[in-house]
């Protein structure tokens, strides 16, 4: 039984809420990243297809779920200022720029499909097709360059690895929207798919390398995190999940290439947490327990991720259940 009035005391049960919480927070992260990576994904291929029924089966493959998927985003916004505010409010105040071209380029990606399927006509859908790809690229290449330069504490909008980290999860993206579509599609476009997938997996891994021995040689302060056993399994995961990704889809196992998917989206998130932890916001010189909020609120806002968590767990498990299977022809968005 908790005490209402050792909320205001004590951590609950004792344990290292802030730590946890840090670790949440790239959980939540990575689970954007993956489910709505796959509807990026989806939108940068649209781009490859010149066939106007493989597009309404791209289109009719993310319909019932993308909106969804954009919940996760609104849960790390929600939790980054609910438990380390001061890293909120220096995160998106220094690059109050980079925020809203994000939100621009998600509200792009978000109303285009809408207005795509509006009229048929050919001028018409030629100009929000191209406006659903860009706002799709646009969305990854900016959210890349964020989480960058978070890691490295850039005061400043544009830089080099924010911009090889902004092309990597682009790729990343493209890597998990052919495994989604792989599963959501048949025929020859489910076939097309596998080339673009090796490609934007061998992209992926060379721009991966390129960003990490880029940090290694340009931070000496992230050298020895670098060299940490925990970073060096992670990118040693990493290779492996890309094998497993490449093999899967070479012996048409949709679902373990899938996974695949999910375990290079979790990895990347988790080297960025390992080096980035025990600070949150490198810029501002605040660590994990300088960033926390009190006691009371930790615990409050703990108790209530406990209750609301698992429910919109539920409810992405019954989303899904209900939407599975392959999209068939003559579907529509």
């Amino acid at each position: 039984m908790i005490e209402v009035g050792s909320l205001a005391n004590e951590p609950l049960f004792g344990l290292p809420l802030a730590d946890i919480w840090f670790g949440l927070l790239f959980f939540i992260f990575g689970t954007f990243l993956f489910l709505d990576g796959f509807d990026f994904g989806v939108g940068a291929l649209f781009a490859t297809r010149d066939d106007d029924e493989e597009r309404e089966l791209l289109l009719a493959a993310i319909g019932p779920v993308w909106d969804g998927n954009e919940v996760w985003l609104v849960v790390f916004g929600g939790a980054l200022f609910a438990v380390f505010p001061a890293a909120y409010a220096n995160l998106f105040s220094r690059h109050y720029l980079l925020m809203f071209a994000i939100l621009g380029a998600l509200i792009l990606r978000g109303l285009a499909p809408e207005f795509y399927e509006q009229r048929h006509d050919e001028r018409w859908q030629r100009w929000w097709g191209r406006a659903f790809v860009v706002g799709s690229v646009a969305a990854p290449f900016l959210l890349g360059m964020f989480a960058a330069n978070w890691l490295l504490g850039a005061t400043t909008t544009v830089t080099l690895p924010g911009i090889v980290v902004g092309f990597a999860l682009v790729a990343l993206t493209v890597v998990d929207g052919v495994a989604y579509l792989r599963l959501k599609t048949r025929g020859d476009l489910r076939d097309d798919l596998r080339s673009d997938g090796y490609r934007a997996l061998a992209a992926y891994l060379v721009l991966v390398v390129t960003t990490l021995a880029y940090v290694y040689l340009a931070e000496p302060s992230l050298r020895s995190a670098l060299r940490s056993p925990l970073v060096l399994g992670l990118v040693a995961a990493t290779l492996v999940f890309a094998a497993t990704y490449a093999g899967g889809m070479a012996r048409d196992r949709d679902y373990l290439t899938f996974g695949a998917a999910a375990g290079l989206v979790f990895s990347l998130v988790a080297v960025v947490a390992t080096l980035m932890y025990p600070s949150i916001d490198r810029a501002g010189g605040l660590t994990v327990d300088a960033a926390v909020v009190s006691t009371l609120p930790l615990n409050l806002v703990t108790i209530g991720a406990a209750v609301l968590l698992p429910l919109i767990f539920v409810y992405f498990a019954f989303l899904y259940s209900a939407f599975s299977g392959p999209v068939e022809a003559g579907e529509a968005y």
